[in-house]
């Protein structure tokens, strides 16, 4: 059994991982840190969670978390930074929900996330935890960047393309639309039903934090930066992303349909739909799938890459025990090999 620790247990991000972790099969959950919740049950706070877990959160101590096996980071951007060091001195391998070491360019981080790094050095030996380009990578990793919600639906929509060199790739346009959830759980007025609801609104179209975090994934996959315009939105419901991609194809005789099929034909928790199918959010809700169709609309130069996935499970909690499975070389699918809730 895999031993884990929780540091920040009480977010959407971290219930979802509760509630993953505490039915998998190969894991023994022995802490959830809270410091405004210490010694309150767990199930007390999350009632989906009674009679699957009898854990307190507890203060956290380094010492403590570094007994266990791997320490999920579900914080806030800046926290588990300033605990990495001393767990790796201690044989525990980290994996960090937040955007800690999702950039390589510590310099760029601290732009977009407006601190400065504070270990730049683990911050070049972090493994970004995208499973579908980096599996070899995170099974050897100490520290793994779980990657954001909208980069993972967006990379995963567009790389096939930039893979193959198929696309003008300094054009490339994402039109992503999220849930409420994303927004966390901490008390926000824009979060409100009444603000929220039978609503839809754009918003930080002059940059978002994700943004450099998919130019270096789709950068990587092409071997050069590529150009991005990322335009996130906010509709009215509690969890899933919809990523709508634009890109204008430079050969227009591929069967596009049986790339993204071969490419991941052997993706666990990627499904490509069949031609002509509409991928919709409520399709993974409460799954740990990402789900593809893909269009040449009347046959011509542009290609439409619809993407959905739930912003909590495969966004976020999901991947992040996937990444855990390949760490501790489990099954990939251990703990994740469920349906979507429907209705």
């Amino acid at each position: 059994m895999i031993s884990v620790g929780i540091v920040g247990g009480t977010g959407y991000t971290g219930v979802e991982l509760l509630r993953l972790l505490v039915s998998h099969p190969e894991v023994e959950l022995k802490l959830v840190t809270s410091r405004s919740e210490a010694g309150m049950p767990v199930a007390d706070m999350f009632p989906n969670l009674r009679g699957f877990t009898d854990v307190c959160f507890s203060e956290p101590d380094v010492k403590t978390l570094g007994a266990c096996d791997v320490v999920f980071f579900a914080t806030p951007n800046g926290t588990a930074m300033k605990m990495v060091a001393e767990l790796l001195a201690q044989g525990t391998r980290v994996i960090d929900l937040a955007a800690d070491f999702r950039l390589k360019d510590s310099a760029e981080w601290e732009k977009w996330y407006g601190m400065k790094h504070a270990c730049e050095d683990i911050l070049a030996e972090a493994v970004y935890g995208l499973p579908e380009i980096n599996r070899a990578a995170i099974r050897k990793a100490k520290v793994v960047a779980n990657p954001g919600c909208y980069p993972t639906a967006v990379g995963l929509g567009f790389l096939p393309l930039i893979e193959n060199g198929l696309i003008d790739d300094q054009h490339l346009i994402a039109d992503a639309k999220s849930g409420v959830s994303g927004a966390g759980r901490g008390a926000n007025v824009a979060a409100l039903l009444c603000e929220a609801s039978e609503s839809f609104k754009p918003y930080a179209v002059e940059g978002h934090r994700h943004l450099p975090e998919i130019r270096q994934t789709l950068g990587v996959a092409a071997g050069h930066s590529v150009g991005l315009t990322f335009v996130p939105h906010l509709v009215p419901m509690i969890r899933g992303i919809e990523a709508s991609l634009y890109a204008v194809l430079k050969k227009t005789d591929v069967d596009l349909h049986a790339l993204y099929t071969e490419r991941y034909k052997n993706e666990p928790f990627v499904d490509v739909l069949p031609k002509g199918v509409m991928p919709e959010t409520r399709s993974v809700r409460g799954a740990n799938f990402c789900r593809i169709s893909v269009f040449q609309p009347q046959g011509s130069d542009v290609v439409v890459v619809a993407s959905v996935i739930d912003n909590l499970v495969k966004g976020a909690a999901g991947q992040a025990i996937q990444n855990m499975n390949i760490m501790f070389q489990l099954e990939e699918t251990a703990g994740l090999d469920r349906p979507a809730l429907l209705p």
